[in-house]
């Protein structure tokens, strides 16, 4: 029979733990998680650039495609007359440059006349340095770096950094801003190719003095390991060296060789006697393209 009582029927003691249906399809799917956006404007997510498919809180969609990434030579916007004018091809080789003395301060216009594959680099030492400060010794690296591209090219660069890494790609910058002018000679008889040094050099830093003597061809580099690789980047094949002083300071022993190179091209010897008409600076000959390209 009926066992309702004042207040109505009598429901079974079982129908408290019966689930409702819709409880029960709600709780076998995944909980939603908590994603950028609020509530039912979820939608919103979307335009943060999100990850999509994080439950109905507002997903988080999928990353673009990458669009292709230019090259650093595309990119550049020199900054100097002298960059101006290599970018735009006015300038088609270094020597140009060498020839009226212009400074260069931009090291993509090393990267323009000679690409990585033809200019090499070679990371000479990193040594870390002290300061004493107020809170204790700082703590920094130095990074020493020789560029050249074994064809009368030779740079030095150093750098001192918190990081090693950001010490030597700052000292590569600085040793392309370097590069210099390798003068080479001969030994004999003017047959061949250039193979040495043109004259007696010498070249000091600090305590350390570096002379490098001509050498007959097939003599090779008679040399220490430091001022060999640069003579190697420079071009140099034979020559004979001497050197005195501090060398295991080797900062100063591949300083002393760079200046020691960088001297063959400061001897006026008989050769360069004759008569020659004063050419004109490319800054001075293609001033109004500049004018033009500055308005």
């Amino acid at each position: 029979g009926d066992r309702g009582g004042r207040d109505g029927p009598f429901l079974p003691f079982s129908f408290l733990f019966r689930v409702n249906p819709q409880v029960n399809h709600m709780a076998s799917e995944a909980p939603a998680g908590r994603g950028f956006g609020r509530g039912d404007r979820g939608d919103r997510g979307d335009r943060r650039g999100g990850r999509g498919g994080r439950g109905d809180r507002g997903g988080r969609g999928g990353r673009g495609g990458r669009s292709g990434r230019k090259t650093e030579s595309e990119t550049w916007k020199p900054v100097t007359k002298l960059g101006r004018l290599v970018k735009e091809n006015y300038i088609t080789s270094l020597e140009e440059i060498y020839l009226f003395s212009l400074p260069i301060k931009e090291h993509q216009i090393i990267d323009k006349f000679m690409p990585p594959e033809v200019l090499k680099d070679e990371v000479m030492k990193i040594c870390p340095v002290q300061k004493q400060t107020r809170a204790g010794q700082r703590t920094r690296f130095k990074a020493f770096v020789v560029v050249g591209d074994t064809r009368g090219h030779c740079g030095l660069g150093v750098k001192c950094s918190k990081e090693v890494a950001t010490a030597i790609r700052a000292a590569i910058i600085l040793a392309k801003l370097s590069v210099i002018p390798v003068r080479r000679g001969y030994w004999g008889n003017n047959y061949g190719q250039p193979h040495t040094v043109p004259m007696k050099v010498t070249g000091k830093c600090g305590s350390v003095s570096v002379r490098l003597v001509p050498a007959p061809r097939g003599t090779g580099l008679v040399a220490a390991r430091v001022p060999k690789k640069l003579l190697q980047f420079a071009g140099v094949e034979d020559v004979y060296t001497s050197s005195c002083g501090s060398t295991r300071t080797l900062g100063n022993f591949v300083k002393a060789t760079f200046q020691a190179i960088a001297k063959t091209y400061g001897y006026l010897t008989p050769d360069l006697w004759f008569d020659r008409p004063l050419p004109v600076s490319p800054l001075q000959k293609y001033s109004e393209e500049l004018a033009y390209k500055q308005e």
